[in-house]
């Protein structure tokens, strides 16, 4: 397939820096390039979002450790 884009300038000069300085065609770079963009775009995300890592909790509710002295104690089954 042939694809024709518009590059701006910067771009352009940064993939010919790049293809120059990595000893490979501008073809080769960009498609490696976007090989690996394709690759990271389709693995399925094993990470929780920002939103869930990030969370402080609400600070109107207790913190989940200050109910840890009423649990039960360990006890090993029979």
């Amino acid at each position: 397939m042939h694809i024709t884009i518009d590059l701006p300038k910067d771009i352009e000069q940064h993939l010919i820096q790049q293809a120059e300085q990595s000893n490979i065609s501008l073809q080769t770079l960009i498609l490696q390039a976007l090989r690996q963009f394709i690759q990271t775009q389709t693995k399925p995300v094993c990470q929780w979002p920002d939103s869930i890592l990030n969370y402080s909790g609400d600070p109107e509710f207790s913190a989940f450790e200050s109910y840890r002295n009423e649990l039960l104690p360990h006890q090993q089954p029979e």
